[in-house]
């Protein structure tokens, strides 16, 4: 039981962050799941991976609740985000043989560089487009999605961190950018999870576990998280934005700092 609720009260927090920011909330979920998988039995050299997929199956739950709360209000870009899927999905699945020319610690600096700059450019003063950004060019979200589905499966952070910050520079208010991340967390988290369904399971997982999937955790994760996540998108509507630019800002600060802080690590 206390395992239950702790792993609901993980979920509940990264649906709150889910809904307001955009973020798949993995940032939150896989580090928990490091940390509980060796007391279930998991073998160290094997937690990570079943904490990313089971991670994945928990926010595939958390997304699609909260693309349907930012989708309710209007607030999804759905041209914008028919041109990035396709990008994110290949991206993702491929993202290891597009970036293999690059070492891991030169690209997860340059990352963690590019969340700082971009906290940088979200932060500071800037007018808000009028309409909802129905112009932005596929040209640019395209390629985008590509990258940003290459380097989220090649360094582990979630794509809003770097999905975000793309279509506001392009050009989008910034919950626009917010709702239309939020959706395209959904196909990348499903994808990822039927990748890691099909590889063989370790042990240490229930018998709810399909493959590196742990069925049983995921949805205790992703049961309060479809109640927060709505909540969640709920208050990056009310708020203003200036308050959602300095919450995002934070939290690009927060993925560069622990980027930073895995380069670090011997």
């Amino acid at each position: 039981m206390l395992e239950t609720l702790t792993l609901m009260f993980i979920g509940a927090i990264a649906g709150v962050m889910a809904g307001l920011l955009g973020i798949g909330g993995g940032l939150i979920v896989v580090p928990a799941l490091l940390f509980w998988l060796p007391s279930l039995g998991v073998p160290p050299d094997d937690a990570l991976h079943v904490a990313v997929a089971t991670s994945l199956a928990s926010i595939s739950v958390t997304a699609s609740a909260s693309a349907w709360a930012h989708y309710r209000r209007g607030a999804v870009n759905v041209r914008a985000l028919g041109w990035l899927t396709p990008g994110l999905l290949i991206g993702s699945g491929v993202g290891a043989v597009l970036v293999a020319g690059i070492s891991r610690p030169a690209l997860t600096l340059f990352v963690a560089l590019f969340c700082l700059f971009a906290a940088w450019q979200i932060a500071k003063p800037r007018s808000e487009p009028a309409g909802d950004a129905q112009a932005l060019r596929g040209r640019w979200l395209a390629p985008g999605g590509l990258l940003i589905g290459a380097v989220s499966a090649a360094v582990g952070i979630g794509g809003g961190s770097l999905t975000v910050p793309l279509l506001y520079r392009l050009g989008a208010p910034l919950r626009t950018a917010i709702a239309t991340s939020a959706a395209a967390g959904l196909p990348i988290a499903l994808a990822g999870t039927i990748g890691y369904a099909c590889a063989d399971s370790v042990a240490g997982l229930s018998r709810w576990a399909i493959g590196l999937v742990d069925l049983k955790l995921a949805l205790a994760i992703g049961s309060l998280s479809v109640l927060t996540a709505p909540l969640g998108a709920s208050l990056a509507h009310r708020w203003p934005v200036e308050r959602l630019k300095r919450v995002f800002a934070g939290w690009l600060l927060v993925v560069a700092l622990l980027l930073l802080a895995n380069l670090l690590q011997p």
